[in-house]
């Protein structure tokens, strides 16, 4: 089986993350797996085992077809089997399917606000959908929409999971020691970062001692001016960081007390999960399948979306209680450990891919 997955780019998304875990975790279990970057590389694409074949295709608009085919001619030179497209890259796939009809296309479904896409977006996807020959999602509410919404019989749910190198150590936080909030996210509007810096400018007028650290991949737009305005404005300059994309995941979490997620929507976010491999207690808004992670008050603190209020006094409650956080962080832990394994995805992924092999 040669399975080839298609993502837009290689930036430190969870989506994009989720690819790469895939594609590597792959290349012992199958006859060859193959990863494709569609418009952009990254920080990620130093993640890419050896034994993953890698492809980049530096399409420059919808309609490239020089980008187009060079990726058909490559599915078919290399006699690829499945191609296995994330998030957006459905589009680029169904091209390829119709060109291919005998490949066979299996669409990941990884954004939780779906369905607050324009019209002219939906009626893209929906149209695609015939042409899908299954989708899978992070949670069950995803599984749902997508049943109800799209056109294709085959819909499974398989969760994230977390993969850490802990060999990279490159990047060295700013603030004081045990006395670091972290939130992994990149800076996109449904991740809500001007929440958290509303619920952090709260925390510190109570504990001026403690910083806040934004690592995930930006855009020079509007989203990020609004996040700088706000810092500006606030006075937070020496207690609010931004650090873009850093390959050093494992090392960021070591460094940090609280790791915190603030999203107005989610499907099941990989970095919640790493938050757990690395033993970080949690704060995170109850959105996607946030609740199947911290199901109980022991595994972490589920707050309202859009309450910084809430959220505050969240992370007011593990500052000034260590026992509480370590007691937390090792729980999360041990299900994160436990339920979120590559061993358990890996199994269920080979058995959807062999259901289109009969």
């Amino acid at each position: 089986m040669k399975v080839l997955q298609l993502i837009d780019s290689l930036h430190a998304g969870g989506a994009e993350r989720l690819a790469v875990n895939y594609a590597n975790a792959l290349s012992p279990r199958i006859e060859k797996s193959y990863l494709c970057a569609t418009r952009e590389e990254g920080l990620l694409k130093d993640s890419i085992s050896k034994d993953v074949e890698y492809l980049f295709l530096n399409k420059k608009s919808t309609f490239d077809f020089k980008a187009i085919n060079k990726l058909f001619l490559f599915i078919k030179t290399n006699r690829i089997d499945i191609i296995h497209a994330h998030s957006s890259s459905f589009f680029l796939a169904t091209i390829i399917r119709i060109l291919n009809p005998k490949i066979d296309l299996i669409w990941h479904e990884h954004y939780g606000n779906r369905a607050q896409t324009s019209i002219f977006n939906k009626f893209v996807l929906k149209s695609c959908s015939y042409f899908f020959s299954s989708i899978i999602t992070a949670n069950n509410s995803l599984k749902s929409r997508s049943e109800k919404k799209l056109v294709v019989k085959k819909v499974y749910v398989l969760p994230n999971y977390p993969v850490i190198d802990a060999s990279l150590k490159t990047t060295r936080l700013h603030g004081v020691s045990n006395k670091r909030i972290i939130c992994l996210a990149n800076l996109r509007t449904d991740k809500d970062h001007i929440n958290l810096l509303n619920a952090f400018f709260e925390v510190r007028a109570l504990k001026s001692d403690w910083t806040l650290h934004l690592v995930g991949h930006y855009n020079e737009d509007d989203y990020y001016k609004t996040i700088k305005k706000f810092i500006l404005q606030q006075h937070l300059e020496n207690h609010v960081f931004i650090y873009g994309s850093r390959p050093d995941v494992y090392h960021i979490l070591s460094q940090s007390a609280i790791g915190v997620l603030a999203s107005k929507s989610e499907g099941l976010p990989v970095a919640l999960l790493e938050y757990g491999l690395a033993k970080l207690p949690v704060v995170a808004t109850n959105v996607g399948d946030c609740k199947n992670v911290i199901s109980n008050n022991a595994e972490g603190i589920l707050v309202d979306a859009q309450n910084s209020k809430e959220l505050a006094e969240a992370l007011l409650v593990y500052i000034n209680d260590l026992d509480l956080r370590n007691k937390v962080a090792e729980n999360l832990h041990l299900k994160v450990m436990s339920t979120f394994s590559e061993t358990n995805v890996m199994k269920s992924l080979l058995n959807i891919y062999k259901n289109h092999q009969k």
